[in-house]
């Protein structure tokens, strides 16, 4: 099996949450699918939200991309990411009704985040455009992390022709989600020499688009280190030295 990989990085992120309050607004704490599929259409040169018809079920990069499979691996450490809440000034004359138009913005942001990301390459056009693309670093559109003001760094790009499924797996190296796997019972021993500071960054994180609202659709996603059992028929796939879920 042929898979594309490629570190993405950038030194501020925003991944907006709906559910905001008046005084700032989150961001999820890590890249999730469709906004790396949004990452993707923008190389691919696909429309958005912003040129989604009332005719169009899907914005075109998400129709289009639906189906890929992505394997994400955090590269910060224990797979969280630092962040800030940043305070700005918009004001442009339509930007607030306030005197002199001028609005403060309160944004929470993610610092120097990093991820390998892999993608599993079917025989398809979309994935040979793909392929053809990162390979060539011929893109688009720039590829930003949430918004214009986060320019993304893609670097590393590589095809990787050796993948195959794993028959025996104890340890998942990506995201999971949580229902295809359930935690083993392990002693860590930490006068071992191979010992590792046992962790697990969970959140829920937006897998999918609800076909009638276009809202996230979101799912328990996991990175750890430690020792899991498979639940699912989902495949794991030996990529070099790890073990990746492709969701």
């Amino acid at each position: 099996m042929e898979v594309l990989k490629f570190n993405l990085s950038g030194r501020t992120v925003f991944f907006k949450k709906p559910d905001v309050n008046s005084i700032v607004c989150f961001t999820y704490g890590n890249i999730h699918k469709v906004a790396l599929m949004g990452i993707l259409g923008a190389c691919l040169g696909l429309k958005g939200y912003n040129q989604q018809t009332k005719d169009d079920e899907y914005p075109e990069f998400y129709s289009e991309l639906e189906n890929i499979k992505i394997s994400i691996v955090p590269k910060n450490e224990f797979g969280y990411i630092d962040k800030k809440i940043q305070r700005f000034n918009n004001s442009v004359g339509y930007a607030s009704k306030e005197e002199g138009g001028n609005l403060i913005v309160k944004e929470q942001w993610l610092e120097n985040p990093s991820w390998d990301i892999y993608i599993q390459l079917e025989d398809t056009d979309i994935c040979r455009d793909l392929k053809n693309r990162f390979l060539s670093n011929k893109f688009v559109y720039i590829p930003y992390l949430g918004k214009n003001d986060h320019i993304a760094n893609i670097s590393g790009i590589e095809l990787i022709s050796d993948a195959y499924k794993s028959e025996s797996v104890d340890k998942i190296d990506s995201f999971f989600t949580r229902e295809d796997f359930e935690f083993e019972k392990y002693d860590f021993d930490d006068d071992d020499d191979d010992y590792e500071e046992p962790f697990k960054y969970q959140e829920k994180l937006p897998c999918k688009l609800d076909r009638i609202t276009n809202q996230y659709i979101l799912e328990t996603i996991i990175f750890t280190n430690m020792p899991v059992k498979l639940l699912s028929k989902k495949d794991v796939y030996k990529v070099r030295d790890m073990n990746l879920i492709f969701i």
